[in-house]
This record gives structure tokens, C-alpha cells and sequence, in this order.
């Protein structure tokens, strides 16, 4: 049966005299020592041949250093050979650098791309410091190179938008709806702290809706809508963001509803409205005048029956006392009923000079 090859080791410590023991010890520790060396320099040994042949220049102590700190090795010696193969001369970008930057949470290939990008421009000033400060404030540092250097559109309003187009109505009262694109150019300058693409939108569209509603008429701004655009240049929106308007073009305009002939309709029935209202109103305060009124009458008729409720008593007591004779009662009597003849002869009358008048 075969031994273990420990066991063997064991073993043949035991067959040894004592003072090879430790030198064995020794022999063993060194040889694990250049394996794992060995297997070291074995890992690096591809990433180091790269960076010496590149002039990249990273030492293999550098690229174990790397380990221990917990960087992305293969990443850095990337970005480092990039570097130096582009031509970029900037002093600051060193190992060091990179790697500080790779801690600090930054995307280092995607900076060391930004500023060849910035470099193959020529027209475009960006160091090592601003590209990695512009990338850790969280903008994507290579997209805005390439909008610096390519200029970008931005559709106003922006498609999915919930109103598909910028609704505006000038002093005629015609409503007109507006599809601009915005052409927008990165500014580098101002892209940390600078407003975002929805402050570009918001403000062109505001500009957009001014200019129409400063219009005499709708058929001005149909006939010229290059009116629209200057106006809005000229106010200059692209102050304190991270863009540049280069121009901006009028997509599509229609025009929409005749709001002020719908404002003057709903103006014509409020006041209507208010009309009705004053109308009733007057109604019921001559209603409740009438009911008033008639209140006053049937006060007057309770007073006029107790008065005629108190003629027999003060009659009786003038006969009594002898003020009052049985032919001037007679006579009074005489009056009373003239008096209700003349009443119904004038009531037949006038009913019958209504009758005729209404047949006439």
C-alpha cells in the first residue's frame, strides 16, 4: 500500500539525524515561497510584459501593491497603456493617479477615453483633473466630449411627453401648436453644477409659448415662424447650464382652437348668467312686496270688521240716551243701501268694459 506523501516526509525526518531536520524545514519553506512567486509573477507577468513594451512603465511591485489594495489591475495597466499610446502629455496621469481615482469610485477607462476624444478634437481644452471631477460628479464624462464635438438634438417637447406639443395663443385669440428641436452643444465649462437637459426644454418651450402670445395675429407667425426661433436665441437660455443652444428649429406648427371666441362665449354666458340671477331676484322681492301688501289688506279688513262689529252697540246707546231717533235710523238705513247699489252698479260696469275691452 502506498504511503501518503506527507507520511513519507514523517517518515524520513524520523530516518534522519536531528541536525538535517531543520535544514529540510528551511528547504521546504523556501520552495513554497518560490511557488507562490512563481504563481504570482505568473498572474502579472502578461500585464507587466504589456506595460514595458507600451512604455506604460508599471513596475510588477506596483502591479502586487494593486492586489493588496484592492484595485482593478488589469483596469489600470488598460487605461495607462491607452494613455500613452494616445499621446496624452498631461503630467497628471500617472499610476497613482489612476488608481486614487479607481478608489474613489470613478470609471478610469471611460476618462482616459473622454480625453483622447478631447485630444483627437483638437478644439476641446480638458485635462486629467476636470475629466476625473466630471466623472465622479456623475455625468458620463465621454458622452459629453462627444456632444461637445458632435452637437446633439432635443426635441421640445420631449417625446412621451402627456401633451404631445407646445400649445400657444397669440392676440388674435388662435391657439397654435408648436414642435420644436433643440440643437444643443456640450459645454464642458459649466457641466458641474450646470442645468440639466429638462432646464433647456422647460426654458425653450416658455420662450416658445412668449414669442407666439407677443404676436399681433396667428397668420405672422404662420407666414414667418423663423420670428419664434430669433426670438428665443436672443434670450439667451442657455445661461447657467451644462449645454449651448446652437439653434433651434421650428419641426411643426398647426394651428388649434379659437380660444378667444370661446373666452367671449363663455364671457357672453356668465354675464347672462349674472342677468338671470339680478332678474330672479327682483322677481322675488316683488313677490314678497305683493305678499306684504296683501298682509296689509287683510289687517285692514280684520280692523274694518271690528269696527262694523262696534256700529249696533254704539247705535243701541244712542238710542238709549236718546241722540239717535227711529227716522234717523231709517235714514242712515236709506244711505247704507244707496250706497251698496252705487257699489254694484259701478262693479257691473267695469265688468262689462273689460269684457268688451278684451274682445276688442
Amino acid at each position: 500500500m502506498e504511503l501518503h506523501p506527507m507520511l513519507k516526509l514523517a517518515l524520513l525526518a524520523q530516518e534522519l539525524p536531528s541536525a538535517t531536520v531543520p535544514i529540510l524545514i528551511g528547504a521546504l519553506v523556501l520552495f513554497a515561497g518560490m511557488m507562490v512567486l512563481l504563481f504570482v509573477f505568473a498572474s502579472y507577468f502578461g500585464l507587466w510584459i504589456q506595460s514595458q513594451l507600451t512604455g506604460a512603465n508599471i513596475s510588477i511591485f506596483n502591479l502586487l501593491g494593486m492586489t493588496f489594495r484592492k484595485v482593478n489591475a488589469r483596469s489600470i495597466v488598460r487605461s495607462k497603456i491607452m494613455a500613452t499610446q494616445a499621446g496624452l502629455e498631461d503630467p497628471e496621469i500617472t499610476g497613482e493617479a489612476l488608481e486614487a481615482h479607481y478608489l474613489a469610485g470613478g470609471n478610469v477607462q471611460q476618462v482616459i477615453r473622454a480625453l483622447i476624444a478631447a485630444k483627437k478634437a483638437k478644439t476641446i481644452s480638458l485635462t486629467f483633473r476636470e475629466a476625473t471631477a466630471i466623472d465622479l460628479a456623475g455625468r458620463d464624462v465621454l458622452e459629453s466630449v462627444q456632444t461637445s464635438v458632435y452637437p446633439k438634438v432635443i426635441d421640445c417637447p420631449p417625446r412621451g411627453a402627456v401633451k404631445p406639443s407646445l400649445d400657444a395663443v397669440a392676440k388674435d385669440g388662435i391657439q397654435l401648436k408648436v414642435k420644436a428641436r433643440v440643437t444643443v452643444r456640450a459645454n464642458l465649462q459649466q457641466l458641474i453644477g450646470g442645468a440639466t437637459e429638462e432646464t433647456i426644454i422647460a426654458r425653450v418651450g416658455e420662450g416658445i409659448v412668449s414669442a407666439i402670445g407677443s404676436a399681433t395675429n396667428h397668420k405672422a407667425v404662420l407666414e414667418n415662424p423663423d420670428v419664434i426661433s430669433k426670438a428665443v436665441l436672443a434670450k439667451r437660455l442657455d445661461s447657467q447650464t451644462a449645454f449651448e443652444i446652437v439653434s433651434i428649429d421650428i419641426a411643426d406648427i398647426d394651428v388649434g382652437a379659437n380660444i378667444g371666441a370661446r373666452l367671449q362665449a363663455d364671457q357672453a354666458e356668465a354675464d347672462t348668467q349674472v342677468a338671470r340671477a339680478r332678474a330672479e331676484g327682483k322677481r322675488a322681492s316683488a313677490v314678497a312686496e305683493e305678499q306684504e301688501m296683501q298682509a296689509k289688506i287683510e289687517e285692514s279688513r280684520a280692523s274694518l270688521v271690528l269696527a262694523q262689529a262696534s256700529v249696533p252697540e254704539a247705535m243701541a246707546e244712542a238710542f238709549r240716551s236718546g241722540n239717535l231717533h227711529i227716522l234717523d235710523y231709517y235714514k242712515l238705513q236709506n244711505v247704507s243701501a244707496d250706497t251698496e247699489m252705487r257699489k254694484a252698479i259701478a262693479g257691473t260696469g267695469r265688468h262689462v268694459v273689460e269684457t268688451n275691452y278684451g274682445k276688442d
